[in-house]
C-alpha cells in the first residue's frame, strides 16, 4: 500500500495531490462555484432585506392582530311556516360598538403564548376644527402605558413630546399643515353624535404615510371614550406578536377563544404578502438552477479527472487501497472544491451586497434597496455549498471505485 504522506491521511493527501495536478480545472470549477455562491448570497441578502423593509414599514403603523366586535348581522323575518317572509334582507348599520367585559378578554391576550403586548383603543370618526378650517379625522383613543409597545410614537415626533395626559392630543404633519396647526395649539375635536372637546396639541408626529398623518389624531383613552359615547368601554383590542409570520394562525385561536372577529396583518395585507410569497419562489428557483449548474460543473471536471487518473486509481487499487478509500478520495475533492468556492462566492456576495446599498439612498441617508447579511446566511450557503460538492462528486467517485485496476492500467 502507498505510504501516507507524514502529517496527512492517506486520503486528504491523495485528493490534494489531484487538485493540484488538475490546477487549471481546479481553479475553473472554484470560479464557477465561487460566482454561484456569490449570487445565490447577494440575491438572498437583497430579497430578505427588501422584504424586511417592506414588512416593518407596513407593520410600522399598525398592530399584527385587531380584534374588536362581531359584526352586526341581520336575521330575516320568517312566517309560521318558517319561511322568509321578505325576498332580501337589508344588512344593517355597523355602529360603533364596545367590547363586553374587555378588560377579561385584555387579560386572556396577554396570556396568551406568542402574544408580545396587547393594548385597548378606541377608534372612531371625527372632525377637527380650527378657525375655519376643518378636516374629517380618525380619532384614535389609547392607553398612554400600554400603547407605545403597540405604535411607540416618540421616535415619531418631528414637533412637541407623546404626553396625552389631560385635554392633550397628537397629530399628523399633514394635519397640521392644514389646520396651521403646532405643539401648544388648540383643535376643536367634534364627534359624529355632536360631543365636542377642546385639546392642546402635545405634539406633531410623522409615521411616512401621508394619508395617515392627515388622518390620524390621537388622544387618551378616557378622553376618547366620553367623545364617542362609550363611556368605560373599548372599540378594538390591538395585539402585537413575536412571529410576525404566524399572526393569521393566531388571530384565528385568539378569535375563537375570546368570540371576538379577529383580523390579522396577513389578511389585511393579503397583496403585500402574496408579493412577498412571490419573491420567495422566485429567489428559490434561481437558487435551484444555479446549484444545478454548479452539481453539472463539478460532475463534469471530476469525470475528466478520474478519465485522466486512471492509471493512478488503478494502481493504487493494485496497491490495496479499498474502493471505499478511493470513493472518498473524489468525495473529498467535492467536499473541499464546494468550501473553498464558498469561502469566496460568501466574500464576492457580501462585497456585492454592500456596494449595491451605496447605490440609493433615502433623504435620511438609510440605503432604499437594504441588504441583509447575517451568519445565518453564510453558514447555510456554505451548507448548501459543501452539499453541492458532495452531490457533484458521487457519480465520478462511484465510477472511480468501480474502476479494475488491471484494465485501468493495461489501458493507460
Amino acid at each position: 500500500m502507498t505510504p501516507e504522506p507524514p502529517g496527512l491521511p492517506f486520503i486528504w493527501a491523495v485528493a490534494l495531490r489531484f487538485l493540484r495536478e488538475g490546477r487549471t480545472q481546479t481553479q475553473l470549477i472554484l470560479l464557477g462555484i465561487g460566482t454561484g455562491v456569490g449570487v445565490i448570497v447577494f440575491l438572498s441578502a437583497l430579497i430578505t432585506g427588501l422584504q424586511g423593509s417592506l414588512v416593518e414599514k407596513t407593520l410600522g403603523t399598525q398592530a399584527h392582530i385587531v380584534l374588536r366586535p362581531p359584526e352586526d348581522v341581520a336575521r330575516p323575518q320568517l312566517d309560521r311556516a318558517g319561511a322568509a317572509v321578505a325576498g332580501r334582507v337589508q344588512p344593517p348599520e355597523q355602529r360603533l360598538r364596545t367590547i363586553l367585559d374587555w378588560p377579561k378578554a385584555l387579560a386572556a391576550l396577554r396570556a396568551t403564548p406568542g402574544v408580545t403586548a396587547a393594548s385597548p383603543t378606541v377608534a372612531g370618526s371625527a372632525f377637527a376644527f380650527r378657525g375655519n378650517a376643518n378636516r374629517s379625522v380618525a380619532l384614535r383613543g389609547v392607553d398612554p402605558e400600554t400603547f407605545p409597545a403597540i405604535l411607540d410614537l416618540g421616535p415619531r415626533l418631528v414637533e412637541g413630546d407623546g404626553d396625552l395626559g389631560a385635554t392633550r392630543a397628537l397629530v399628523g404633519t399633514e394635519l397640521a399643515h392644514d389646520l396651521g396647526l403646532s405643539a401648544g395649539d388648540r383643535v376643536r375635536i367634534q364627534a359624529p353624535g355632536g360631543q365636542d372637546a377642546v385639546f392642546t396639541v402635545a405634539g406633531v408626529f410623522d409615521v411616512g404615510n401621508k394619508d395617515l398623518n392627515q388622518r390620524w389624531v390621537f388622544v387618551s383613552l378616557r378622553n376618547a371614550q366620553t367623545l364617542l359615547d362609550l363611556a368605560g368601554g373599548v372599540s378594538t383590542l390591538e395585539v402585537k406578536v413575536d412571529r410576525i409570520f404566524e399572526a393569521e394562525a393566531l388571530a384565528q385561536r385568539l378569535g375563537a377563544a375570546t368570540g371576538l372577529q379577529a383580523d390579522s396583518w396577513m389578511k389585511l395585507n393579503a397583496q403585500l404578502l402574496v408579493g412577498l410569497r412571490s419573491q420567495n419562489s422566485s429567489s428559490i428557483m434561481i437558487q435551484v438552477f444555479i446549484i444545478v449548474a454548479v452539481v453539472l460543473g463539478i460532475a463534469s471536471v471530476l469525470v475528466v479527472s478520474v478519465v485522466q487518473k486512471s492509471r493512478e486509481i488503478g494502481i493504487l487499487r493494485a496497491f490495496g487501497t479499498s474502493r471505499r478509500q478511493v470513493m472518498g478520495i473524489f468525495l473529498l475533492q467535492g467536499g473541499l472544491l464546494g468550501l473553498a468556492g464558498a469561502a469566496g462566492g460568501c466574500l464576492l456576495g457580501m462585497v456585492l451586497g454592500l456596494f449595491f446599498q451605496t447605490l440609493a439612498t433615502n433623504p435620511d441617508g438609510s440605503p432604499t434597496f437594504p441588504v441583509a447579511l447575517d451568519t445565518a446566511l453564510f453558514l447555510r450557503t456554505v451548507a448548501i455549498a459543501v452539499g453541492t460538492g458532495l452531490v457533484g462528486a458521487w457519480l465520478p467517485a462511484r465510477r472511480a471505485a468501480r474502476m479494475d485496476p488491471a484494465a485501468a492500467i493495461r489501458h493507460t
